[in-house]
């Protein structure tokens, strides 16, 4: 099975605009929303269906929702906390419809992957050099973080569920 590649050069590749990226939903929203890829499920959805398409079209099997990001934890720096459960059922049906229209083209079976991200905050290591034993985050309040991104994926179709890129082993755990 092939896995797609990565999803923010490919966004990154449409040279988008913080209009772009806040759309009509969140052109009023009080912090800027450029870089927050994750968001464009819900405000740009054509371009990341182009993507997943375009990644299925040229062999992979398996496309990961748009999710790297999708977070209470990850979301509270555009606060956005609210959208999590959304933004990650928006992201999977996204997904999902590019992976079906795909399977619907050519006969082949696709699949989506549920993407859990890292966030900006980790268990293991401390934020403070001069309290080594500080956290910033508690175990429980990353479980409730990655339940709630777990549950809009599964709402939104996914096949499995991915840890993507997380740096922290106890953060992997929690996943």
């Amino acid at each position: 099975m092939v896995l797609d590649g990565g999803m923010g050069t490919m966004i990154q590749r449409h040279k988008l605009s913080e209009a772009d990226f806040r759309g009509q939903e969140f052109k009023d929203h009080a912090l800027p929303l450029k870089g927050n890829n994750d968001i464009l499920s819900i405000t740009q959805p054509d371009v990341i269906y182009q993507i997943h398409k375009d990644y299925l079209l040229a062999g992979a099997d398996i496309i990961e929702t748009n999710t790297f990001s999708s977070t209470n934890v990850a979301q509270a720096d555009y606060g956005l906390e609210h959208l999590v459960y959304r933004m990650n059922k928006c992201s999977a049906a996204v997904a999902r419809k590019a992976a079906e229209d795909v399977t619907l083209q050519t006969g082949i079976k696709r699949f989506v992957a549920g993407a859990l991200g890292p966030t900006n905050k980790t268990l293991s290591v401390s934020p403070s050099v001069e309290r080594p034993d500080f956290r910033n985050i508690t175990f429980d309040e990353l479980v409730e973080a990655y339940k709630e991104q777990a549950q809009g994926l599964l709402d939104g179709g996914v096949d499995i569920l991915l840890v993507e890129t997380i740096f922290d082993t106890a953060n992997a755990k929690v996943s």
